[in-house]
């Protein structure tokens, strides 16, 4: 019986297209389903051609699907009722069958789920329900449609002792079986123990016998079950049979394989007792080599690449410097583990608990994961996809590399980036060099001994250049999933397939990576955590592991949530979670040293616990104030370590119109407000401000925090809403923030870093945030109970921010700008 672990997801796996669920844990077989089904079988069915496979009821199967026709059924039938006839070729190599090369009995199937594949192909989770029969064949285009009737299945009495006995027999001949053969799963054993209905467990060994098509299309025509079993109850004594023969002759083989290897042994002890005697053995050592290259899974290129360096070191004189680098080479090409691949799990479930397990939040990193498993399940064959992980330092960019590599259950590598600088590294050295080495990517390959790795390369971001070369261009080789089968390694000379490796890129920042590197890769952006992350993180992670790492346990100390949120808010400023372990493990030192010192201490951590530990608080986060003053806008602004929020200062007073523009500000943040003045001016009758107070008036506009660098367009609202504010002399209205490009047009754009600026607003008890409507869709992908106390204001015209953010009532004791205005004018006359 040939079974497999995804001849399991038959018994585990089923789906619904209705709610887009991705499987739902085991599938209940009723002995009644035929029957229920019967009475409301539709008259006509379209009818599915399998090429391959035969299915049989409450089977579930995924199939690829290729043909026009096919694709076309399964499209309209997963709009429709989902109900489709699966019928079995006669013939597999038609390619275009036609009713006569069809059986005429089949099962009715409905789709469970529709998947589109990159190559255009369709695939299709069916689960089969009931036996039917065509009864004519009524259409052929678009696809083949038949009239049918329902062929019911005579069941044996359930006081028919003999057909019990009969289904015990099989279970028991099924799990003997799966004992036997070392290539099938214990889950197997497992899914067969729980089968309780004699119907499923005759389909379902009837479905997974190692069968040709027609032996198994016979079994499904048989109505009668007792008939059926019967028939399975001899297939299954026969592979059982096959299957003892094999394991006879496998210890016949490993008999010889074992002397094979004595007499290896014997030559290596040879070799020895002739070094010690002062005898060369350059042939023993070629010999060996040779005999290591026969069990490799090379292709006869490489076999004879291989050969070719052998010949050279038998005629080369083992003295010589030559013949310790030709060994070096070749004994570099045995340990390349070529064509050797480690087995993936396919188990969906157990892959998104590990990744639940080892990283809190981060959906939809997780969820595309799951997609890259789930893919691979169905299509083993598919390229490796080049992911590429962007955030702040401290989010788990890294560490999601692992957790990959476990829920994958491949071997896992981590090759640093950070500064490399010679090209060599990645493409290695050429042999002709004194110390030439292979580069990372081969050595990496050759060290976890696996060619379907899970490699991280960390730092991707940080690659530099000079005179040895770029390293970015050499990594575009390795990246390109078009490529990268045949990358070439300068010291190997030879080409090695890359293509089933994971490749997992991580950076800080998009800005410094090459464009073309960048196109190869698939970004995916992890984006700080709230304070709320932050703390279930600290609780599930940060606090059990320095607690283990200080050996001590929760009753000796405990850290209740408003203390991490203290720890949080005033000793962390960072959008990961770095910092605030190391002033965890801070914490947690003081209380173990005074239980080493026998000293008597609060278990329950207390602020002035924390400050002892830690000193006063490291930062103090920014509140908002100005509502006093007029020209005084909160901004938003996003930084390398999370966000922060950023007042913009503008001050009028009596001159020629000159704009100042103060507070270390960058190109692009001076254009912006150059944008705003100049909108303000073409659009100031609608604004309601005198055009002279533009030449009777200096405008000076000021950052603080003038020793920061700041740049970006996305302060371009912030300053148009600050100037209104200074020439209407009208409040801003309380706890309100800002952000959002600007254009001469009036347009409002988005900006980028959303969440970030979002998380600091609301540490600096901002109410209300004002963005451009195209950024609504950032808002959507933050968790509603992170920013339930939020208002958002979403506005496409910079005219909206004014009624949004200006109070009409002027500052109290503020120039009357109108008025000395006036005055300017009268004395100028």
């Amino acid at each position: 019986m040939a079974l497999n672990i995804n001849d399991i997801s038959h018994l585990s796996l089923s789906g619904s297209s209705d709610d887009e669920q991705d499987f739902i844990p085991i599938i209940t077989f009723d002995e009644n389903d035929e029957e229920k089904s019967g009475q409301k079988m539709p008259e006509e069915l379209p009818i599915l051609p399998l090429r391959n496979t035969v299915l049989f009821p409450g089977i579930v199967i995924p199939i690829t699907v290729g043909r026009d026709k096919s694709i076309r059924l399964i499209k309209e039938a997963n709009a429709g009722n989902k109900t489709i006839g699966v019928v079995s070729q006669k013939d597999v190599s038609v390619e275009d069958p036609e009713k006569e090369d069809l059986n005429t009995i089949g099962t009715v199937a409905r789709i469970l789920k529709m998947l589109r594949m990159p190559d255009g192909n369709i695939t299709v989770i069916i689960q089969g329900k009931y036996r039917f029969q065509v009864d004519e064949f009524i259409k052929t285009e678009p696809y083949i449609v038949g009239k049918v009737s329902y062929r019911k299945e005579n069941r044996p009495r359930k006081t028919d002792r003999e057909f019990q006995a009969l289904i015990s027999t099989m279970k028991d001949m099924a799990l003997e079986t799966i004992q036997l053969s070392p290539n099938i799963p214990s889950e197997a054993a497992i899914a067969i123990k729980n089968i309780e209905s004699p119907t499923f467990l005759v389909n379902f060994l009837s479905s997974n016998l190692q069968l040709d098509m027609p032996t198994k299309q016979s079994l499904l025509e048989i109505d009668n079950l007792k008939d059926r079993a019967n028939d399975v109850l001899k297939l299954l004594i026969k592979e059982f049979q096959m299957l003892e023969l094999k394991n006879e002759i496998h210890s016949k083989v490993k008999v010889d394989i074992d002397k094979q290897q004595r007499e290896f042994y014997l030559h290596q002890q040879l070799k020895t007792i002739q070094e010690e005697l002062g005898g060369n053995t350059p042939d023993l050592e070629v010999q060996a080599l040779r005999e290591r290259g026969k069990a490799k899974k090379w292709s006869k290129e490489i076999g004879d690449a291989f050969n070719k360096e052998l010949d050279r070191m038998q005629r080369m004189n083992s003295m010589s410097p030559d013949y310790s680098v030709l060994m070096n080479y070749v004994e570099l090409m045995l340990d390349l583990p070529w064509n050797e691949f480690s087995n993936d799990s396919f188990d969906i479930n157990k892959a998104e608990k590990i990744l639940e397990k080892d990283h809190f939040g981060l959906e939809k990193i997780k969820q595309r994961i799951l997609e890259y498993l789930s893919v691979l399940k169905l299509k083993s064959d598919m390229k490796a996809p080049i992911l590429c992980f962007v955030g702040p330092p401290g989010v788990g960019k890294t560490s999601l590399g692992k957790s990959i590599a476990t829920a994958l259950g491949r071997k896992y590598a981590r090759i640093a980036l950070g500064g490399v600088r010679d090209e060599s590294t990645i493409r290695g050295h050429r042999r002709t060099y004194i110390g030439a080495l292979p580069g990372r990517i081969i050595q990496t390959i050759k060290k976890v001994k696996s060619s379907n790795p899970v490699i991280v390369l960390d730092e991707i971001d940080k690659v530099g250049v000079d005179f040895r070369g770029d390293i970015s261009s050499a990594l575009l080789e390795v990246l390109d999933p078009e490529q990268n089968k045949t990358f070439y390694d300068h010291y190997l000379e030879l080409d090695y397939d890359l293509s089933k490796v994971l490749f997992i890129a991580t950076a800080n920042s998009l800005s410094t990576i090459q464009p073309a590197l960048l196109d190869r890769m698939e970004i995916i952006d992890i984006s700080g955590y709230t304070l709320e992350e932050k703390v279930q993180i600290a609780k599930k992670f940060l606090v059990p592991k320095q607690l283990e790492a200080h050996g001590i346990t929760s009753k000796d100390i405990k850290i209740k949530d408003a203390i991490l949120e203290f720890l949080i808010d005033s000793y962390t400023r960072e959008s990961g979670v770095r910092t605030l372990d190391k002033r965890i493990a801070a914490v947690v030192r003081g209380a173990a040293k005074n239980i080493a010192q026998e000293k008597e201490y609060n278990k329950t951590v207390t602020p002035d616990d924390v400050r002892k530990s830690l000193g006063t608080a490291r930062y103090e986060q920014e509140k908002y104030h100005g509502k006093s003053y007029s020209g005084v806008v909160t901004g938003l602004a996003w930084t390398s370590v999370g966000g922060d929020i950023l007042y913009i200062e503008t001050s009028l007073s009596r001159g020629k119109g000159r704009l100042t523009l103060t507070g270390n500000l960058g190109d692009v943040m001076k254009e912006s407000a150059s944008i705003a003045l100049a909108y303000i001016k073409a659009h100031c009758d609608y604004l309601k401000i005198d055009s002279r107070i533009f030449e009777k008036t200096d405008i000076h506009i000021h950052v603080p925090e003038g020793a920061t660098p700041k740049d970006g367009p996305s302060a371009g609202i912030t300053m148009f809403t600050s100037l209104v504010s200074a020439f209407k002399q009208n409040k801003i209205k309380q706890n309100i923030a800002m952000t959002g490009e600007i254009t001469l047009r009036g347009k409002v754009l988005p900006v980028g870093g959303i969440k970030e600026k979002i998380l600091a607003a609301k540490r600096a008890g901002i109410t209300d945030i004002v963005l451009s409507y195209k950024n609504k869709k950032d808002i959507d992908d933050i968790k509603k109970e992170y920013i339930s106390d939020l208002n958002f204001h979403f506005i496409d015209d910079m005219f909206e921010v004014v009624d949004i953010a200006i109070i009409n009532e002027k500052v109290k004791n503020a120039l009357p700008i109108e008025a000395w205005l006036e005055e300017k004018t009268t004395n100028s006359n």
